[in-house]
């Protein structure tokens, strides 16, 4: 990946606090926006078309998988996600950094495209805190949820196929954990290079 941007995948089971750890960093770090993800799942709760992901039906999904629209696409949970192709380049090339959240399935996908991306993988402390997490969030039937905690077993399982892993047992520490991570990638040798390529060159290094 020659972009100046760097690309981030966070990935965890249902449950585990991966929006709100995401949403919160963004919310200290300005030159760190999200991709938007497409879906064919019904919208639930305060979720908004283009904020949470772009709402799409199944046929016009398929139609824009079929075109290699997506960087990645998989089925979770029963519905279809895909990250678009064109929004992630274009923000890379203008030296932004994107964070994609997505399921591991793509995250390895997207490894493969861009073996440059730092994929990170959130716990839970415990299957009993995920459960009541779960149930908390009173947004799934009791058959959903069980299928969501039978589901997190297997995702849970390919962690050690990430660069790092955070335990979101609390917050704070987990979201610290996620900022030092994205701060310590900006300073790595390959990725200053690209960012600062002008410094580099100066001090032929380039």
């Amino acid at each position: 990946m020659n972009d100046p941007g760097n690309l981030f995948c966070v990935a965890a089971p249902s449950g585990t606090g991966k929006s709100s750890l995401v949403k919160a960093l963004l919310e200290l770090d300005s030159h760190l926006v999200v991709s938007v993800s497409h879906t064919t799942r019904a919208p639930r709760g305060q979720d908004v078309d283009g904020r949470e992901y772009w709402f799409v039906d199944e046929p016009t999904f398929r139609g824009m998988a079929e075109r290699g629209e997506f960087l990645e696409w998989a089925q979770v949970h029963g519905h279809l996600y895909g990250t678009s192709r064109k929004g992630v380049e274009q923000r890379l090339a203008q030296g932004q950094d994107v964070m994609l959240e997505i399921d591991w399935q793509g995250a390895l996908q997207i490894r493969q495209l861009f073996p440059c991306a730092v994929l990170i993988f959130i716990l839970p402390p415990s299957w009993d805190e995920l459960r009541q997490r779960l149930e908390r969030r009173g947004q799934d039937r009791p058959e959903v949820i069980a299928t969501r905690l039978a589901n997190a077993r297997e995702e849970v399982a390919q962690a050690a196929h990430f660069d790092f892993v955070i335990i979101n047992s609390l917050f704070e520490t987990a979201l610290f954990d996620l900022k030092t991570i994205v701060h310590s990638q900006r300073l790595r040798y390959a990725a200053q290079r690209r960012t600062r390529s002008q410094v580099f060159a100066a001090l032929d290094l380039a």
